[in-house]
């Protein structure tokens, strides 16, 4: 493992057709501020530190279908965000612009819907 270069992860990019609306959505969603913003390029960081999140306006950006079904964009990730209170984290994303999705499939997860489409989980 000596001869690894280091390696550092720093963001989480999502695509969307709008970079700036869906960064303005996690802000309000999260609390964290923005480091880079350009018309196409956004980032966010969190106020401890540790990886953040990058938003690219993308002109081509097909919104995901949750859950997919036979030939539907499928989402290529989510984000879970740990939360202390389900019903109060719920309302909140909704109040920032989230659609809470239809299909729920746990009890104790909330399945939401950024305003470009990508699933993302609140859990206790």
């Amino acid at each position: 493992m000596g001869d690894r270069p280091r390696l550092t992860l720093t963001a989480t990019v999502l695509d969307s057709p709008d970079a700036r609306e869906l960064a303005g959505f996690y802000e309000r969603l999260l609390g964290w501020s923005r480091d880079e913003d350009e018309p196409d390029w956004v980032t966010l960081r969190a106020p401890g530190g540790g990886a953040g999140l990058a938003f690219q306006t993308e002109s081509d950006y097909v919104r995901p279908v949750w859950p997919a079904g036979p030939g539907d964009p499928q989402m290529m990730t989510h984000l879970d965000i740990q939360v202390d209170d389900l019903e109060a984290a719920s309302a909140h994303a909704v109040a920032a612009g989230a659609t809470l999705a239809d299909f729920q499939p746990q009890d104790d997860v909330r399945v939401h819907l950024d305003p470009a489409g990508h699933p993302f989980c609140l859990y206790l």
